[in-house]
């Protein structure tokens, strides 16, 4: 049985960076997020099931994010009918990823982890955060969102304080050092623990 390591962190705080250097260790990793990208695509089951839930949302036969957060922005209750309809596609996709992998250590890179309860997947939790004037600047200067589209995700989402107390191990993501040292540290400790299983 792989180790399932999962990891999560709020909006900004360095998550994808960080999967890369586990990826770069040599973890496979599954994305959340990517999963999410392909299913949103032209061609995509979700773009399917929006077109019929949303067709505004839909152009070039795709689901364009810009439009799902405008939609969102007005109809905040129709995010949850979405998540409805894709975090059970998202599930599979993760399902299928965990029964084709048999890797000692396998990286499950998850956004909403606690959120969705994907916790209970995983044996050891890894939580990617920086102060939050950090998180913001980084995330205003993206230019994909506006302030009031990041205090609604902010809202949705568990505290950063909140997600610290129940990891495994925190990674502080301030520099891209900081992030690389503490992936290092936590496959060392992963691999100390399975040794003395």
């Amino acid at each position: 049985m792989s180790y399932r390591l999962g990891l999560t962190g709020s909006i900004g705080m360095g998550k994808s960076t960080t999967a890369q250097f586990f990826a770069a260790q040599g973890i496979p990793v599954w994305d959340a997020d990517a999963t999410v990208h392909a299913l949103y695509a032209k061609g995509g089951q979700a773009t399917e099931i929006l077109a019929k839930l949303c067709p505004e949302v839909i152009e070039d036969e795709a689901v364009s994010r810009p439009l799902l957060r405008a939609k969102i922005a007005v109809d905040p209750a129709f995010l949850d009918l979405v998540q409805a309809k894709i975090h059970p596609l998202v599930a599979a996709s993760r399902i299928m990823f965990l029964a084709q992998t048999v890797a000692p250590i396998v990286l499950l890179d998850i956004p909403l982890l606690f959120e969705t309860g994907s916790d209970s997947l995983c044996d050891g939790i890894a939580v990617v955060s920086v102060p939050a004037e950090i998180q913001r600047k980084r995330v205003l200067a993206r230019g994909q969102m506006t302030e009031p589209e990041l205090e609604l995700i902010l809202s949705r989402q568990l505290p950063d304080a909140e997600k610290r107390a129940r990891a495994t191990w925190v990674i502080d993501t301030t520099t891209l050092d900081s992030a690389a040292h503490a992936v290092k540290q936590i496959l060392q400790d992963i691999r100390q623990r399975q040794t003395h299983a």
